[in-house]
């Protein structure tokens, strides 16, 4: 019966994401509660379940808010411009060049775990060079798509998190291993770009415009495009004279974080507080800069407790052991080991079909709790999981970052599904085998 319920749960969360039928927020905490009523629980439990629950996401959305602020008020000083132009000046000759440095950006812009600011970042300033070049847009939102993914592992984006919050471990603590996955797999996207761009140059050149690829990008293009990333923000806000004190605030706040030397959530705390008091020391100003941020800040982090109230109830009922049990008297015992493994290799397509929140607290809890019971530790389902997964967030038509980007460059959704599958696909597959083989990913 605790099984029929807990997963009846998870299928209703999920087509009720995945269609749009209700927020994420609505879902995660309608429906265990609907749930946790008819399998028998009273006021009393539920409550348990809840506390619980949140305990379990508190830091996690803690993390979230004030990760989301800093990078916020960095964003509004203009920290991440200078290096976004350098490489729209080194980029501007060679087709192969721009292909590789697009890469580079990307991954430049997705510092702060923000796929929409990250689109907003590149896409309009680099746009002009890949029309100039007569370069694929689909190229464009590709390339950059994959770039994001792989800075996306960092602890303050989403994936790491939610599953962190699952885990009820720290987002931190959880990224380490995954930081040789993330250097393998940017010189992954650097390599897989160089390609792309020999591809895009002969495609270019059997269109007759070898010489107009080969040319470099005009006066005028180039500073239109320097132009459209200065735009970014209000002007007012912008702090271009004290890059190098955000570079320290910067480069502190990673570095408490990589050494732990203070929580996650703290860190960012501190290094708010120490961007605030650096770029605005009007209050009235530091408030302004706090309040234009506040709704993407607060909205993660109502999203995750809402998870936590989720997680709570399907895990302290004992729903979710009750489905792993279940599950491991009907699955063949030669699949339950290697489990996590096969959804990693299948993460791509399974982002087409769930959303991000779906696939982190629906489907993750009961992989792990699967895995769990057959000795596999959970933090290598964790891995074996997001690996596969991360680098499909940017092709699906469920991340509303995808439709920014897609919109921004003036291009069709299907038809950048059908240019960017296959490749953002084989890109997973092969980033999961090597976590395998260098040992992140565990049987």
């Amino acid at each position: 019966m605790l099984s029929l319920i807990g997963i009846s749960m998870i299928l209703i969360i999920v087509i009720l994401l995945v269609w749009g039928k209700a927020s994420p927020i609505v879902a995660m905490i309608a429906v265990p509660l609907i749930g946790a009523f008819i399998a028998g629980f009273g006021l009393d439990e539920i409550a348990l379940f809840f506390e619980a629950g949140i305990d379990k996401v508190l830091n996690v959305a803690i993390m979230f808010i004030f990760a989301i602020l800093f990078f916020g008020v960095l964003q509004d000083t203009g920290f991440f411009e200078p290096i976004i132009k350098a490489m729209v000046r080194l980029t501007k000759g060679n087709v192969v060049t721009v292909a590789v440095g697009t890469a580079a950006i990307g991954m430049v812009a997705h510092l702060d775990g923000a796929g929409a600011t990250t689109f907003l970042l590149t896409i309009p300033a680099l746009l002009p060079l890949y029309k100039r070049l007569h370069m694929s847009p689909y190229l464009l939102v590709l390339i950059v798509g994959l770039s994001a993914s792989i800075m996306n592992m960092v602890p303050w984006a989403g994936p790491t998190g939610r599953v962190a919050g699952v885990l009820d471990m720290s987002p931190v603590e959880l990224w380490y291993p995954l930081i040789p996955v993330q250097l393998i797999g940017i010189v992954l996207v650097l390599a897989l770009a160089f390609g792309l761009g020999v591809r895009e140059k002969k495609r270019i050149a059997k269109m007759g415009l070898a010489e107009a690829a080969a040319s470099s990008m005009s006066e005028a293009d180039l500073q239109e495009a320097l132009r459209s990333i200065s735009s970014h923000g209000d002007k007012a806000l912008k702090r271009y004279h004290l890059i190098w004190a955000n570079a320290l605030i910067f480069v502190g706040v990673l570095i408490i974080l990589v050494a732990e030397l203070l929580p996650a959530g703290y860190s960012f705390m501190v290094g708010l507080v120490l961007a605030l008091v650096v770029n605005y020391p009007n209050v009235q100003t530091q408030m302004d800069r706090v309040k234009a941020h506040s709704p993407s800040a607060l909205l993660m982090a109502a999203v995750i407790l809402a998870a936590g109230t989720f997680l709570g109830i399907i895990d302290e009922s004992g729903m979710l052991e009750s489905i792993a049990v279940d599950s491991i008297s009907i699955l063949p015992a030669a699949i339950l080991p290697v489990l996590h493994l096969i959804v990693g290799l299948f993460g791509v397509p399974f982002d087409m079909v769930t959303s991000t929140d779906a696939y982190y607290y629906a489907l993750f809890p009961i992989v792990e709790s699967i895995t769990a019971q057959v000795g596999v530790a959970s933090t290598s389902t964790a891995y074996a999981m997001i690996i596969g997964n991360v680098v499909g967030t940017f092709v699906s038509p469920l991340a509303p970052a995808v439709w920014l980007a897609v919109g921004l460059a003036g291009i069709d959704m299907g038809k950048y599904i059908r240019y960017a599958f296959f490749w953002v696909w084989g890109f997973s597959i092969v980033l999961v085998l090597l976590a395998v083989l260098i040992g992140v990913i565990q049987f």
